[in-house]
């Protein structure tokens, strides 16, 4: 049976998020109905709004939903109602990425989770007053009291965990985790440095801080963030505002430059800074996404120390596997992401969206 729900839908780029009945499809063979408790609010929601990607419009956004199963289609086997899970981007499965346990590199990822705006079939999850919306984000479209959601986008979890405290994982928090864990990969006594200090940034921080990293430089040019980056694990933090950046980490570095640099700001010149920085070996992690078709400038000769420059989609995780233990690490205190939450109810959409454009709060949670 198709299920009407309230959800945040955006009309037009640029338009305000308003409440509005939907009508849910009925779930296909590999589709779940989820009950939200708690959605991330996450820039790329905010770029999808404003228009910047080619999204079908009017639609329903959200892609860091957590919540509980309240029905399966006929062929899902890995979750049944009741379950609390996170939900994540979704994958074909069958691809040569995805069975190599690369399922952020899916070939079908484009159109599955960020502009197709429906199944892969073509077929659309959300309609109201008959017409069809863009939905299917991230296999899930979870600005919304109840979700649609593809089984691969599921992810079980322990029931005892507060869903609003975990809700992130989904993109952003395995973004900056897996930026570190599955690329870097922190030698003993290696340095790190992390560009831009929001919820991607200071994941990164977190989970550098559990490696055998020795010095951990997060930079950003807001105060608060980068004290809150020194409670998390960095070791040393650079206002840009204030220093030259270069100067600054050449001093902290001795001279020989970054092992690695996680850049999250989506700014060419701090990208640029990055890669200037990394010593001899180094790479840099590219996580900031700027408008489609932008490009950046490169000194040749300063690549042929064997400086790498990696660009990274969710972490490269793999899902199934990498949520589940960092919910273990939130609830062993060892994650604190509860230093980046602030929790607004879901009708206050639009007041988490003004909040997080003017830097107040670094990681909106909706509840319902």
């Amino acid at each position: 049976m198709p299920t009407t729900t309230r959800a945040a839908v955006v009309e037009s780029g640029g338009a305000p998020f308003t409440l509005s009945d939907v009508v849910l499809d009925e779930p296909g063979p590999h589709e779940a109905v989820v009950r939200m408790v708690a959605t991330g609010l996450c820039h790329t929601d905010l770029g999808v709004a404003s228009g910047g990607l080619p999204f079908p419009l009017p639609g329903v956004l959200g892609h860091e939903g957590a919540g509980v199963v309240e029905a399966v289609g006929r062929a899902v086997t890995s979750v049944e109602p009741g379950d609390h899970v996170v939900l994540s981007f979704t994958s074909c499965g069958d691809c040569r990425n995805c069975r190599g346990g690369h399922p952020a590199y899916c070939a079908t990822w484009l159109p599955l989770n960020l502009i197709g705006g429906r199944r892969a079939d073509g077929s659309s999850t959300i309609s109201r007053d008959g017409a069809p919306l863009g939905g299917h984000f991230f296999g899930q479209s979870s600005f919304a009291e109840r979700a649609l959601v593809d089984e691969r986008s599921l992810v079980k979890v322990d029931p005892d965990v507060p869903l609003e405290s975990i809700a992130p994982l989904g993109c952003g928090v395995q973004t900056g985790v897996g930026a570190v864990w599955n690329v870097l990969k922190p030698a003993t006594g290696d340095t790190l440095v992390v560009l831009g200090a929001g919820a991607v940034g200071l994941s990164a921080v977190m989970a550098a801080a559990l490696t055998p990293a020795a010095t951990i430089v997060a930079v950003d040019r807001v105060g608060e963030r980068l004290a809150l980056a020194k409670e998390l694990g960095a070791t040393h933090t650079v206002n840009a505002a204030e220093a030259d950046l270069a100067e600054a980490l050449a001093e902290i570095t001795g001279g020989q430059g970054a092992d690695g640099a996680v850049e999250t700001t989506g700014n060419v010149g701090v990208l640029r800074q990055g890669v200037d920085a990394l010593g001899a070996r180094g790479t840099l992690v590219v996580v900031g996404a700027p408008p489609f078709g932008t490009e950046v400038s490169l000194d040749v000769n300063g690549l042929l120390g064997g400086k790498q420059i990696v660009g990274l989609t969710l972490g490269d995780s793999e899902t199934q596997t990498l949520i589940p233990a960092l919910v273990r690490l939130v609830q062993q205190g060892r994650l604190p992401l509860h230093r980046l939450i602030t929790t607004y109810p879901f009708a206050d959409i639009d007041q988490a969206v003004r909040d997080m454009g003017a830097g107040k709060t670094i990681k909106p949670v909706l509840t319902f």
